[in-house]
């Protein structure tokens, strides 16, 4: 199907770049059809005569880069996709790459990490997921949109090396999937809205990142249709009333012209021909049980285990009490997480799901029918007569996150905090299991328990993958997208929050674990950790050069464990001497292996030019400086198991004068 712009009168075209409504694009008195854009990414959420459509509640992206696993994320994207087919969607508002600069950022559980190449990766592979079945992905928010409070007005002000290295790598991996839209950010970008921000929009993505379809505005983000247009923005949504006349005004006064207009209503029809040359793939095919158990598979694997004193984990025996306190909050589904979990945060990403999860202590009794001298499961309010009696105590814990604000604290509340101290003062045995969507501070009471593991918001399979986990029916393999620190105080913004116009990107490309790595911060578990039930050996590294700046690193892996496991290896590479600032080290590479007992496997990770550049905004290009460069292999950001060096030589006409030649 192909439509001519020519078919639309000038006032159909201006009312084509706003919405017809609140979810979908206009019909131009019936010359096209309407596209319903729906919220994602957890789920399709979809509003429908005044109520939210029921729909599979998936691990939120946050919980699902805990599983460092593209395989994963692209099957998320497909059963998503599944069910829009199924509720009629046309396009899924997902998935958001923005970077966790602070873990005080009410929508962290959006987003996949504070590392821009495991987040492009995964978006990547989720976009391929959702648009393999017919359906429209839309990657967001475009850009440097990293805090909720003030999103609206606050300008995000930041240099030209911190956007490319940080903040705009993620969208340029993931664009790679060729995504039907893309979303622009509410906030400014150094002072000018990103709807009207045409180095922004046009410079950066479409002429140099390469995107080709349609970008639409966060909903009421559009300031001005007419900048908005000049800036390359083709869909104003929801409707909204004064588009048009601000189009119009464009036009009369030579803001604008009727060119313009047409290469954004072009978009817009690429974008409904795709959707309809698309019809033969949208095929709803998986039933609400297949695509319940799917939910539970991933969430298994995004489960991290974070301490395991004594190997308490997995519980083989004994008197075991299950339970949390009541803890009212804003959200639905908040409460007693062992009783009904956290299963995602609030606002457009909130899923309703029909599904009724059980109770935790019934889930792990379930798991130990016909075992001989099986563990006796009972829930408890919580009693700390119950604690003292029993051989081991699993209390449920957590944090409300939600779209619109931010975190006031990254501590558990008073109550929780003191429930588990209490407990722990009556019984040596504790397992925290936490549900948030973000790094949570446990300095008060991790050294009183003896095991945590970090559920995060797993979607409606919260309650079975964490039995799993917990009776070692499932070995945990996820590893942390990002740094817990110790406190928030620690972090590279504190509690920051910017004057409310502007907020400065101080800390430059030190985010995350560059800046604890950088600083020789102490940290509470670093970026990348996560603990299994196997034990994982690396050995062997060998680094091929294959030219000046493309090498392939290999090594080996061995299982030495006597349980099947998966191990998520991470490769980084150090400048040595730099002459610009640079993190101590950057992930460059990653690799998830399943290893049987006693296995050995060899894995291998490519590295490029850009694996060793920095962003030069003085050459306006990426730049390889010559010189030494250290690759470290891990088990996490801290726990370098192998390390190698190479010197790059690239010829002296490519090079600056470097200071340390003289």
């Amino acid at each position: 199907m192909k439509y001519d712009l020519k078919q639309f009168t000038l006032e159909e075209k201006l009312n084509l770049l706003t919405g017809k409504n609140f979810w979908q694009t206009d019909s131009a008195n019936g010359k096209l059809p309407e596209l319903f854009l729906s919220d994602g990414p957890h789920g399709v959420r979809k509003r429908a005569n005044g109520e939210t459509l029921a729909a599979t509640a998936m691990p939120s992206l946050s919980a699902l880069a805990n599983s460092w696993d593209p395989e994963l994320a692209y099957a998320s994207g497909e059963t998503i996709a599944d069910e829009c087919i199924a509720l009629e969607a046309d396009v899924l508002l997902a998935p958001g790459v923005n970077i966790k600069r602070t873990p005080l950022c009410g929508r962290n559980f959006e987003y996949f990490s504070e590392d821009p190449l495991l987040a492009g990766t995964l978006a990547k592979a989720y976009i391929e997921g959702v648009q393999s079945k017919g359906v429209g992905a839309c990657l967001k928010h475009f850009a440097v949109n990293n805090r909720e409070s003030r999103r609206t007005v606050q300008s995000s002000e930041l240099d030209e090396r911190t956007f490319r290295e940080i903040y705009s790598p993620a969208f340029e991996i993931a664009l790679q999937a060729e995504p039907w839209t893309v979303m622009c950010s509410y906030n400014l970008v150094n002072g000018v809205w990103a709807s009207e921000n045409e180095k922004l929009l046009r410079g950066v993505l479409r002429d140099e990142f390469g995107f080709n379809g349609l970008i639409v505005s966060d909903w009421r983000a559009v300031n001005h249709s007419a900048r908005a247009v000049k800036a390359s923005l083709d869909l104003r949504m929801p409707f909204d009333a004064h588009a048009y006349n601000e189009l119009k005004q464009g036009l009369d006064e030579g803001w604008i012209t009727e060119a313009e207009i047409d290469a954004r209503v072009e978009k817009l029809l690429e974008l409904v021909e795709k959707r309809v040359n698309a019809e033969k793939k949208r095929k709803s095919v998986y039933t609400k049980e297949q695509n319940h158990e799917t939910a539970v598979r991933l969430a298994r694997e995004c489960v991290v285990l974070l301490k395991n004193e004594d190997g308490i984990l997995p519980i083989r025996k004994g008197n075991v009490a299950v339970g949390s306190i009541f803890a009212l909050t804003d959200l639905p589904g908040r409460g007693d997480f062992s009783i009904v979990p956290a299963i995602g945060g609030g606002g457009s990403a909130l899923v309703r799901t029909d599904y009724k999860p059980r109770p935790l202590h019934q889930e792990l009794a379930e798991r130990y029918i016909g075992v001989s001298d099986a563990p006796n499961f009972q829930h408890s309010y919580f009693v700390f007569g119950e604690a003292y009696a029993s051989d081991t105590v699993v209390l449920c814990v957590g944090l409300s996150e939600r779209e619109g604000y931010d975190l006031d604290t990254i501590r558990l509340s008073r109550e929780q905090e003191e429930l588990i101290l209490n407990t722990a003062k009556y019984n040596e045995n504790v397992v925290v299991v936490v549900y948030a969507g973000s790094a949570v501070d446990m300095s008060a009471w991790i050294d009183k328990v003896k095991a945590v593991v970090f559920a995060g918001f797993l979607g409606e399979g919260a309650q079975e993958a964490v039995a799993d986990i917990l009776s070692g029916k499932a070995n945990p393999c996820g590893k942390l997208n990002e740094t817990f620190p110790l406190c928030i105080e620690d972090t590279p913004t504190g509690y920051t929050q910017g004057n409310g116009s502007v907020e400065l990107y101080t800390e430059g490309v030190l985010v995350g674990y560059r800046w604890y790595d950088t600083k020789e911060k102490e940290v509470l578990f670093p970026f990348g950790h996560g603990l299994s039930y196997s034990e994982f050996e690396y050995s062997d590294l060998q680094i091929d050069k294959k030219s000046e700046t493309d090498y392939e690193v290999s090594f080996t892996v061995k299982n030495v464990s006597n349980v099947d496991g998966k191990e998520i290896s991470q490769l980084y590479v150090r400048d040595v001497l730099s002459t610009v600032e640079r993190p101590q080290k950057e992930l460059k590479g990653f690799a998830k292996t399943a290893l049987k007992a006693g296995e050995s496997k060899r894995v291998s990770i490519s590295l490029n030019a850009r694996s060793f550049a920095f962003y030069s905004p003085v050459l306006d290009k990426w730049y390889v400086e010559n010189g030494a460069f250290e690759i470290y292999v891990g088990a996490s950001s801290r726990d370098i198991r192998l390390a190698g060096k190479i010197e790059i030589a690239l010829p002296q006409k490519e090079q600056y004068s470097h200071p340390f030649e003289l």
